[in-house]
């Protein structure tokens, strides 16, 4: 058993694309965690192919490595704020962080909030000003503006007067000083974890307690619980306690916690992590972050204690509450199970159900619908990578738009997520940018021009004001612009916003699409289909240029006679369609619209599909297509 002294725990922090998972390649490489032969491939801890091909990382991964004799536990958390839910959790594993800050862009909006969640835990952060060999890195800048955040967030003198590093992640070297040391190796790296992260601050010869911080699943085994041993020691095949806590009142934490349950259990499976691989092990310890199997049920934040005091079960951690909600529903269109497997409702929810053992941030509403559920998460990103997930295993099924939680105040006033948006544009988009931001309700707080001809704008702005803004963003920067955000809190409804200005071309029948159809709409409309390709009626196969929809016959084929021009139809030019990607679907997509997913194709259409039914449905209600969600309407001033 490793002495507790030579255990360090700590997680690596910071904006996405700072450089997390690619200086977790380097330190492996410095500690020879693989064989010298062995093909290790680049950004290792992303080892889902969405991660992969998305270069973000979705879910916190726990790895292991040595450095002489100390045995360094490093989580590699998520950079996007969607998924921050993941971090909150994992900090209380650890004994401290790496801040990686990159060094052209400074501190970032994801920046400050995972600092602010290590600062008010009492962790003592490392700073390491990352990709210092870029073009137009500003070191110095970093440094002073992540020096401005810590004493913004309240940080403590103990806490503001943080070691610094500055290196390459990618190429695997890191120093103290930047102008006299040589720009090679990890030593200052390791040398710094082992002086500055304290060993777990443990009791390993009292009573076995953990709490449960993470979680995983087993089709064989079931849940799999993880976290921090914080005291005594757990053989295999021993009994304990769980304790089951609750947040009085999940909105205000300072109303404190109560007992909800406890159970007797025995631990079953032990593992630790070595390298990358967890081990099977007979005893856990304390100090160590361990995997545990055998109770039926784990939840987030539950105590295992070996005494049966539920007095000393740990309080229940923060786990984050949804701001964005979408239907999940069966695919009722024509061409349902051509793609892939058209599930009913009950496969639907069995799926969901077996992503909520693991993915706590979600929820799922069962609101009575025959056809379908409702499903929320922490933003779209959240819920469009389930949506790809499930997509890859062949589901076909639909989704609505997403749409913002709110929430009211003790005087009955609507209030919805806040976000703050922080963005890089050129000088000359900063006018467009401000302008459209403002229609959505957005509202400037600072500018700051850098002298590098980019301008930095920060605003606070509703979530739903970002729906569908993203591509919109891109087209006015001509793809030049950098855009994050994250969630700050609820705030005052703001008012109506106009997100999507013009129509939806619809299809009137079901057929092959047609050349000579096409080119009579791309006149008028942004076509989103290829000819040849399958539409059915109702689908959404373009975009009008004005704010009323169009049925239109985008099969329409041409008459034959007998006068025609041996040339005419060789000078025909076709546009070439917009393809939708999931997400960009599910932004643009109104509240009568539904996506389509399948394992293939990503189709819009229209709720009701039928045109006469919808258009009786339009003269009889008021709002959105029945069932879907809808923005609250604020009460009268």
């Amino acid at each position: 058993m490793l002495a507790v002294d030579r255990i360090r725990n700590l997680a690596i922090i910071a904006h996405i694309d700072h450089g997390k998972t690619t200086l977790i390649d380097s330190v492996f490489r410095a500690t020879r965690t693989f064989r010298e032969n062995q093909q290790v491939a680049e950004r290792l801890m992303d080892n889902n192919d969405l991660e992969r091909e998305r270069g973000i990382t979705i879910r916190s991964k726990h790895c292991t490595v040595s450095w002489n004799d100390y045995l360094i536990n490093i989580i590699d958390t998520p950079g996007h704020a969607d998924f921050s839910g993941e971090v909150e959790r994992v900090l209380s594993m650890v004994d401290s962080v790496l801040l990686l800050v990159d060094a052209v862009e400074g501190p970032m909006p994801q920046t400050r909030y995972v600092l602010m969640r290590a600062l008010k835990l009492g962790l003592r952060p490392i700073v390491i000003i990352n990709k210092v060999d870029r073009p137009n890195a500003r070191p110095d800048y970093a440094l002073n503006k992540t020096f401005d955040l810590f004493v913004d967030l309240g940080a403590t003198d103990e806490q503001a007067h943080f070691p610094v590093l500055y290196g390459s992640g990618l190429d695997g070297w890191f120093v103290r000083d930047l102008d006299t040391d040589a720009h090679e190796g990890m030593e200052a790296l390791f040398e710094t974890v082992i002086e500055h992260v304290p060993p777990p601050q443990v009791d390993q010869d009292g009573p076995f307690l953990m709490q449960v911080s993470t979680l995983d699943w087993s089709d064989y085994i079931g849940q799999i619980g993880g976290g921090r041993v914080l005291r005594g020691t757990l053989n295999k095949g021993e009994e304990f306690n769980r304790f089951v806590m609750r947040w009085k009142d999940s909105a205000n934490q300072k109303a404190g916690w109560e007992f909800v349950e406890s159970s007797k259990e025995k631990g079953v499976h032990f593992w630790v992590t070595r390298g990358l691989q967890r081990v099977e092990t007979d005893t856990i310890s304390a100090g160590d972050i361990v995997w545990l199997a055998g109770p039926s049920e784990i939840g987030i934040g539950d105590t295992f204690s070996a005494l049966e005091d539920p007095a000393m079960a740990l309080p229940p951690l923060d786990i984050e509450e949804p701001t964005v909600s979408m239907f999940f529903l069966v695919n009722t269109g024509p061409f349902s199970g051509e793609d892939g497997t058209a599930i009913t409702l009950r496969q639907l929810k069995t799926r969901l159900q077996r992503e909520l053992r693991t993915n706590v941030a979600l929820r799922m509403d069962d609101v009575g619908r025959s056809d379908g559920v409702k499903v929320s998460g922490r933003g779209e990103l959240h819920l469009a990578i389930l949506i790809e997930e499930m997509r890859r295993e062949g589901m076909e099924f639909c989704i609505s738009r997403p749409e913002v939680i709110t929430r009211q105040d003790a005087s009955g006033n609507i209030l919805e997520p806040m976000k703050q948006l922080m963005i890089d544009v050129p000088e000359e988009h900063q006018g467009i940018i401000i302008e459209k931001l403002a229609r959505r309700k957005g509202e400037l707080r600072t500018v700051e021009n850098a002298g590098t001809r980019v301008i930095r704008m920060e605003f606070e702005i509703p979530t739903r004001g970002l729906i569908g803004y993203r591509t919109e963003f891109m087209t006015d920067t001509r793809g030049l612009g950098i855009m994050a955000s994250r969630f700050i809190g609820y705030g005052p409804w703001r008012g109506e916003i106009v997100t999507r200005n013009r129509g939806s071309v619809i299809s009137m029948e079901t057929g092959p699409v047609t050349a000579y159809a096409i080119e009579g709409l791309q006149e008028r409309a942004v076509i989103f289909v290829d000819p040849t390709e399958r539409i059915y009626n109702g689908q959404i196969v373009g975009e009008n240029s004005r704010p009323d929809d169009l049925p239109c016959n985008p099969t329409k084929r041409k008459k034959l006679t007998n006068h025609r021009s041996s040339t005419k139809d060789m000078t025909v030019t076709l546009d070439v369609p917009r393809k939708m990607t999931l997400e960009q679907a599910m932004e643009w997509i109104a509240a009568d619209e539904l996506v389509e997913v399948t394992s293939k194709r990503i189709r819009m259409r229209k709720a009701i599909l039928d045109s006469d039914q919808r258009r009786r449905a339009q003269r009889i209600q008021v709002g959105p297509m029945p069932g879907l969600s809808a923005a609250p309407v604020p009460p009268p001033m």
